[in-house]
């Protein structure tokens, strides 16, 4: 949809546990978004409806609050926004499924930020798709959903008809996405020049911690995890470790050895132990003046260029600009 004479309607979920601010926060953001569409077309009755949503004292869902609510309702998306506390469970996704599912046959877009995407995956409607959530809670999806295809890399997951989008504050990206469906890239991209934000087109990799599957139950596998993580949380430099080693340390001939470990965890040894490298680089890029030749010595790797095109792989950056990004201060961050 373009910028026209109408009003699109969005609605918030306002499902209990909430984040308030990312109500308020999406609703501030559509507000700019209207402002400059207003301004650029001179035309003051276009822009975003926004109209939120809850579970009615006698069952069902009402709407509580609309900005222009002499208006019939029919949403082109419905948002379910991030929760606060627990995950949302099924007694409180359930009432809003059927709802929902009802909502897309008429054409809405469903979008989840971070947990909302629970309440989406009650509806059914994810079986078989790639969605994200906050990358914390994609073992938590994956359990009470298991045919949901899950890419926590990803801050977007644009499907068309279905949008999930990742952590607590991917509602900016989220909301910035449907700006520019339904009022153009134009009105996007300066709704984020005034609210000094990026568009979309983050990852969620380079802010993600490695979070390893411990609760898969194979002891010898655990060992194993449990040995490796001892490495990356030790002061002294990381060794280089072979498929041989591990399997040794788990007590498994090698064949079986790379069968249990990739059905415990999803990964092939060496990729898990790739990961727990990267990830005590990225620990020392953060918090050292290494430079970057000397980060991947201490992680075990004799090849830095090796290094370099693992730790890009798996974070989307490069060491030299994961540092830029994340190192604790000014003098960290200038060492090359």
């Amino acid at each position: 949809m373009e910028i026209g004479n109408s009003l699109p309607e969005i609605g918030l979920l306002l499902y209990p546990g909430v984040r308030t601010a990312a109500v308020y926060g999406m609703v501030d953001l559509f507000d700019a978004a209207n402002d400059i569409a207003r301004r650029r077309a001179g035309d003051a009755d276009i822009g975003i409806r926004v109209s939120q949503w809850k579970i009615a004292a006698g069952g069902g869902i009402e709407c509580v609050a609309d900005s222009h609510a002499s208006r019939p309702h029919k949403p082109v998306a419905i948002v379910a926004l991030p929760g606060l506390g627990d995950l949302p469970s099924h007694a409180v996704s359930a009432p809003f499924a059927a709802w929902l599912r009802q909502r897309h046959d008429e054409g809405a877009i469903l979008c989840s930020v971070c947990a909302g995407a629970f309440l989406l995956a009650e509806t059914g409607l994810l079986g078989g798709r790639l969605v994200t959530t906050h990358w914390s809670f994609a073992q938590a999806l994956s359990r009470r959903f298991p045919d949901i295809l899950i890419d926590t890399d990803k801050m977007i997951v644009d499907d068309g008809d279905i949008i999930t989008a990742g952590g607590i504050m991917a509602w900016t990206d989220l909301g910035l996405t449907l700006v520019e469906r339904v009022l153009g890239p134009e009105v996007m991209l300066e709704t984020a020049r005034f609210l000094l934000v990026d568009p979309p087109g983050r990852e969620q990799r380079y802010y993600s911690s490695f979070v390893p599957n411990l609760r898969h139950g194979d002891e010898a596998v655990l060992k194993v995890q449990r040995w490796l993580q001892e490495q990356e949380e030790g002061e002294a430099d990381m060794r280089p470790v072979s498929l041989a080693a591990m399997a040794d340390r788990a007590g498994l001939e090698e064949r079986t050895f790379l069968r249990r470990f990739h059905k415990a965890t999803g990964l092939k040894p060496t990729e898990y132990f790739q990961h727990v490298r990267v990830s005590k680089a990225r620990s020392l890029l953060e918090t050292t003046n290494r430079n970057v030749d000397q980060i991947a010595w201490s992680v075990g790797y004799e090849d830095p260029a090796a290094f370099r095109k693992v730790f890009a792989k798996l974070m989307g950056l490069s060491p030299r600009d994961y540092r830029r990004r994340f190192a604790a201060g000014p003098a960290i961050g200038a060492a090359a």
